[in-house]
């Protein structure tokens, strides 16, 4: 005689992979920084600090309102991480959007990226090979 196989637990949650904050305050720890080392730097411009347990829950059960602005220049400064990766990985998690903004570049570098946008791999793949050989065609003949 057989048992009958047990039916998988329908009210048990699959755990939710961490967010782009959670992650990056994580890898900040990781990395050796302690989360009361955190809350001892991560000062606002106002003054205020994040208390260590708050990094704590951020990383382990994350609240449902993202941080305020005040707050993440308060984990900008707590992670050595620059205000706008933080606003960047808070902008993921809570709201699900991706930056794909260029900072730094100027117009022809946007046009440019913006043609290459939608190729396939093997397209970008070519596309980066003739960049690099005109390159090193460049560099051989001293210019």
């Amino acid at each position: 005689m057989t048992a009958a196989a047990t039916a998988p637990d329908q009210g048990k949650a699959e755990p939710t992979p961490a967010g782009a904050l959670s992650r990056l305050i994580q890898e900040v720890n990781d990395s050796g920084v302690s989360y009361q080392e955190m809350a001892d730097r991560g000062v606002d411009p106002d003054g205020n600090k994040l208390p260590k347990q708050w990094y704590q829950k951020l990383v382990k059960t994350p609240p449902v309102n993202p941080p305020s602005v005040a707050q993440m220049h308060a984990i900008a400064a707590a992670t050595g991480r620059s205000f706008r990766r933080v606003q960047e990985a808070t902008a993921k998690q809570w709201l699900l959007y991706e930056a794909t903004e260029l900072a730094g570049y100027d117009e022809e570098v946007r046009i440019i990226v913006g043609h290459l946008a939608g190729k396939t791999k093997a397209e970008l793949l070519q596309w980066r090979m003739m960049i690099e050989a005109a390159e090193r065609a460049r560099r051989e003949a001293g210019e």
